[in-house]
């Protein structure tokens, strides 16, 4: 038997990703942006209105950054999607986390954040199915805190989920698989 649930986002768990962008006066503004993905090996398609401040920023520099948020974090991550750049000019400040400026492109790193994909601007899909902002990746970058034998270890990002059912967030911490290897196990 199932039960029938209220249509939501419903896929989880979505990624909490932190983008983060340079104000007009350069300042450093976060989003949080539960509504993104990879949609190709080094373009990011982020699903964000015109409205958000972050957008106005990244059609004005041409760049973004985007994070991924960690448990240790959780609070400013969730503050960063709570408080609107709109109504607060740097909401970086008010966190109490750190930026520094990215390698590649014109837009800031959150510092406490272990993993940031550096973003330049392709374009800003608006139609009715339109993903928002796409970007694409030009470096990646992870603190050396995550880092094994020369490699990244994604249980020590910390990185969490976000449960569109409950409105929770969750720790992705533990590999319980290998990708591309384990379902080979029943090809016939």
């Amino acid at each position: 038997m199932r039960t029938k649930l209220n249509i939501t986002e419903g896929i989880f768990p979505m990624p909490v990703l932190m983008v983060a962008t340079y104000n007009e006066d350069g300042s450093v503004n976060v989003m949080n942006a539960a509504w993104g993905t990879m949609q190709e090996r080094d373009t990011v398609a982020l699903n964000l209105t015109e409205s958000h401040k972050t957008v106005k920023n990244i059609k004005a520099r041409g760049a973004f950054t985007v994070s991924i948020a960690d448990a240790a974090h959780v609070t400013e991550a969730d503050y960063f999607g709570v408080e609107s750049g709109n109504r607060v000019s740097d909401k970086l400040a008010a966190s109490g986390l750190t930026a520094s400026k990215a390698e590649k492109v014109d837009a800031p790193v959150i510092n406490e954040f272990p993993l940031c994909m550096e973003c330049e601007f392709i374009e800003y899909q608006d139609g009715k199915y339109g993903c928002g902002v796409i970007g694409r990746v030009v470096n990646v970058t992870a603190d050396e805190s995550v880092m094994v034998d020369g490699k990244l270890d994604m249980s020590l990002v910390n990185a969490i989920a976000f449960d569109p059912y409950t409105h929770g967030y969750y720790k992705v911490t533990e590999r319980v698989g290998e990708a591309f290897k384990d379902g080979l196990k029943l090809k016939k």
